[in-house]
């Protein structure tokens, strides 16, 4: 007789990669990716290194899968921030702010998802995560160009330029050697940021 897996069993293979997966994503936010090995992992799920690789192909696989829970959660808060009262100049700025402010709240995650060297399977999930955003920019800002309060442009081209100036601008204080200075200072921070993308945008200074 062909062995049927019954219900109850699996529950608890679920259960378990839910905690490979709430674990991981815990210890790349502590330390980024760098820290999040494999026998660390385990323990913290309390599972054998073994039963990772049953729900994981390999270790680029997981990173992956965590990468893209990540990148889900930081995509809806900047929709969220394009989905507000105001014209489409004023929501591009609210999504920016929205980007860094969150970006320098947590800056192990932050510099994770933009700048840690990472393996190939990773680095996919990041290109297509900058193309979501620039995916974004570049609707917001074509509704701009059609209300008017954004001069008319290469609204692809510009979103591009958009996700590469804030995503730039910000790799420098969020790398592991500044981010113990990550604090409340950094608002100026974001001010420039925006003042420089928008003035870029709208060709209006700020």
């Amino acid at each position: 007789m062909a062995y049927r897996e019954t219900e109850k069993m699996r529950k608890r293979k679920a259960e378990a990669r839910q905690r490979i997966i709430d674990c991981t994503y815990e210890c790349v936010t502590e330390g980024g990716f760098r820290s999040a090995r494999i026998t660390r992992i385990a323990g913290l799920a309390e599972v054998a290194t073994g039963t990772i690789y049953r729900h994981f192909e390999s270790r680029e696989d997981l990173f992956a899968e965590v990468f893209r829970l990540a990148t889900e959660k930081e995509i809806t808060k900047v929709t969220e921030a394009l989905n507000t009262p105001g014209n489409a100049a004023e929501r591009l700025e609210a999504a920016l702010r929205q980007f860094s402010e969150r970006a320098l709240r947590g800056p192990v995650m932050a510099w994770s998802l933009l700048a840690e060297p990472v393996d190939p399977k990773v680095e996919e999930e990041r290109l297509a995560y900058r193309k979501a955003y620039a995916d974004l920019f570049e609707k917001t800002i074509r509704h701009g160009i059609e209300e008017g309060c954004i001069p008319e442009q290469n609204a692809r081209q510009s979103s591009t330029c958009l996700v590469g100036a804030i995503a730039e601008s910000l790799v420098g204080p969020l790398s592991p050697t500044h981010t113990n200075q990550t604090t409340n200072k950094n608002d100026p921070l974001v001010d420039a940021i925006i003042r420089f993308c928008m003035q870029g945008l709208t060709g209006t200074r700020r």
